[in-house]
């Protein structure tokens, strides 16, 4: 056992990089687990003021100065912010509410249709089975309206929480922003000057994160605008919340997709009942989210994430299991962080590059 051991850190450990490597690693993951939610706004601005370098090194290449590009850069993401803020949340907000108060009338409206599917598919359903069914919807929204309601009045306390959320965030961003420079430079210092694996795993994540939160970023707004688009020339109610629903699909590969499409199919059942317009509804959703998975993301992202699905899948489970949305919306960066720090990681049994005997 012993030897087996000392093969292991001879093999993966055998240089002083790796072991502060993973030291580093190991403390980043015990604040996260730990002070994840203290430390939300800090790691918010992180993300934000990254998405938006991207802008102020725009500029940069127009000859803008580096301080007026900022500023530029951080005016548009207040407007951006502030108009999610007071515009879109409040009406997205007002038409969820205004949904709930009409579940009892849509229940009723959704138990009259099914109740007619047996006289017009007498060969697929029967009355009974259909009563069985509005028995468990009926039983299921029921939990839902009280998990809803019991997590509204828990959540009162979090509305400070949020407020101070909202101020700290576009403070850091600017500072961020502004002082980037310094703020490298000092973590650097902190870091060994001799550093060949973090450089390596860090220009693939730099690469990878660039393309993925910029490209992901632009696909919900895309996506998000295309369905509210679409959806209110349908006429379907709640266009908005549901554009909304199906822009945020886009975060989770594969079961958002899915996800999605039940709410979907269930306002435009209630509103219309199995029909024309039912079906209009759906096949612009699968149309809109084919298009965004073989036109829309081939051309935003130009460097793709090489993860296998079982991979994505795996990643979206652990990572939003200790994160919650946070965790699902950052499991493939993360997963592509883990895959480049093996990728990079010495190892002293592989052959370097060159010819093969």
């Amino acid at each position: 056992m012993r030897r087996l051991i000392r093969g292991f850190l001879d093999r993966y450990f055998h240089d002083e990089e790796a072991v502060i490597f993973t030291i580093l690693l190991a403390v980043a993951l015990v604040v996260l687990l730990t002070m994840g939610s203290i430390l939300a706004p800090l790691l918010a601005a992180v993300v934000i003021a990254y998405l938006l370098q991207g802008l102020v090194n725009l500029l940069l290449r127009y000859n803008v100065p580096y301080l007026l590009a900022v500023t530029l850069v951080f005016l548009l993401f207040v407007g951006v912010f502030m108009s999610v803020l007071l515009w879109l949340l409040p009406q997205v907000w007002m038409q969820f509410v205004r949904l709930i108060n009409e579940l009892p009338r849509l229940i009723v409206q959704a138990q009259g249709v099914l109740l007619h599917l047996p006289e017009s598919y007498p060969d697929l359903v029967t009355e009974q089975q259909m009563r069985d069914l509005i028995r468990t919807l009926t039983a299921d929204l029921a939990i839902f309206g009280q998990r809803i309601l019991s997590y509204s009045i828990s959540s009162i306390p979090l509305i400070f929480a949020w407020i101070v959320f909202l101020v700290l965030v576009p403070v850091l961003v600017f500072f961020m922003l502004k002082d980037k420079q310094q703020l490298v430079l000092w973590i650097e210092n902190l870091l060994p000057h001799n550093r060949p694996l973090m450089v390596q795993v860090w220009r693939e994540m730099d690469l990878q994160l660039s393309n993925y939160i910029r490209g992901k970023s632009l696909e919900i707004l895309i996506v998000g605008v295309t369905s509210y688009v679409v959806l209110a020339l349908l006429g379907i109610n709640y266009a908005l919340l549901l554009s909304v629903l199906m822009g945020l699909s886009v975060v989770v590969p594969f079961i958002g997709v899915t996800a999605v499409a039940i709410p979907v199919a269930l306002v435009a059942f209630a509103q219309w009942g199995i029909g024309g317009e039912f079906y209009a509804v759906m096949a612009a959703y699968c149309i809109i989210q084919l298009l965004d998975a073989n036109v829309l993301v081939p051309v935003i992202f130009s460097e793709t994430v090489n993860l296998h699905p079982v991979a994505i899948l795996a990643a979206v489970l652990v990572f939003g299991g200790l994160w919650g949305l946070a965790g699902v919306f950052f499991a493939i960066p993360l997963a592509t962080l883990i895959k480049a720090i093996i990728n990079a990681w010495p190892d002293t049994t592989r052959k370097p590059p060159g010819r093969q005997y």
